[in-house]
């Protein structure tokens, strides 16, 4: 029983030689009659109970550190919490490679960080956007370490994400932010993010590595960094909800739904449904549909979504093979 982790970790190693690895995913194809997990975007998370065992272990162990070492005050709580994080990474993370509970070690030590820090100066009655800015600042200065101690995927993208954060704190301290200033400043904190999401995926199109993993949660953080503002727009100030900005809600969907395709990650399609449902569900409430417009709204767009995920692979076939070969080099391999 391996799974594709393993077999991608073997390369890695210099066990197994990268084509004998893609012959074997080939003939594991061939013999289940399907597609492979790295071409749906795999994500290694859960490989037995004893994982999750942990995780639950680790949060009841951290928030008792927290609610003791807030006795005496936040910043020791927050400290206590970030550093027993750190320690326990070293075993779960570096030796055992165990993914949830890096990845949840991670959040603690992000969060412990960050909570104890902002807590601590709002204690100390700082404005709070200088608080948020430091808090993120040490928040941040706790991802870099992490990523170049234990290269979790999803860090990277944590990091950007406290770089934002940075960023918009920090603007709020000399300039009175309105909504259209945030909204871009976030829209091009998302566009940044995906364009280095394309450059890990860019590194491996065949999907074979940890780099792939990298760019799948950073497309994971690029998408709603980029709907958010963008669907803001649509809606504007007053939340007046009409044919025109259903249109345009439609028209923008099908424009993420083309580039979910072409690049293959769906993140994008995801991080919009939300808008998508609440929008249309309102211009049919607009029309008559009280109480059934989120429920009507719900089933198309679930029932749509079930039959892009069928013809995923011809829906991305017809499109990539209608670009040309430089921007084909840096795509996923058609399966």
């Amino acid at each position: 029983m391996y799974s594709d982790k393993d077999i991608r970790a073997a390369v890695e190693a210099g066990v197994m030689p990268k084509q004998t690895a893609n012959a074997f995913r080939d003939f594991i194809q061939q013999q289940r009659g399907g597609v492979l997990n790295q071409d749906q975007e795999y994500i290694p998370l859960v490989h037995g109970f004893n994982d999750i065992f942990v995780v639950i272990a680790a949060v009841i162990a951290l928030a008792g550190l927290w609610t003791i070492g807030n006795t005496m005050s936040p910043l020791i709580g927050g400290g206590l919490v970030a550093v027993a994080s750190w320690l326990l990474s070293e075993y779960f993370t570096r030796r055992r490679h165990m993914a949830l509970p890096s990845i949840v070690l991670l959040v603690t030590a992000l969060g412990g960080t960050f909570g104890g820090v902002i807590m601590q100066l709002l204690a100390m009655a700082v404005r709070p956007d200088l608080a948020s800015g430091v808090a993120f600042i040490a928040a941040s200065a706790v991802a870099t370490a992490h990523w170049f101690r234990f290269r979790v995927p999803i860090t990277l993208a944590a990091g950007i994400a406290t770089v934002v954060g940075i960023i918009v704190s920090f603007l709020s301290t000399t300039w009175l932010l309105d909504s259209i200033l945030i909204d871009l400043v976030i829209m091009t904190g998302g566009l940044v993010t995906f364009g280095i999401a394309m450059y890990w995926d860019a590194s491996d199109v065949d999907r074979t590595s940890r780099r792939s993993d990298v760019a799948f949660w950073l497309h994971l953080l690029a998408a709603p960094l980029m709907i958010h503002p963008l669907f803001n727009v649509i809606l504007g100030s007053d939340f007046e909800i009409g044919v025109t900005q259903a249109a345009a809600t439609l028209v923008v969907y099908v424009v993420l739904s083309v580039v979910s395709l072409i690049i293959d990650r769906r993140a994008l399609m995801v991080s919009a449904l939300a808008y998508v449902i609440f929008i249309f569900s309102q211009v049919l409430t607009s029309v008559g549909l009280v109480d059934l417009g989120s429920a009507v709204m719900g089933l198309i767009v679930g029932a749509g979504l079930l039959l892009v995920s069928v013809f995923w692979h011809p829906l991305r076939s017809s499109l990539v093979s209608k670009l040309p070969p430089a921007l084909l080099n840096k795509l996923p391999s058609l399966q």
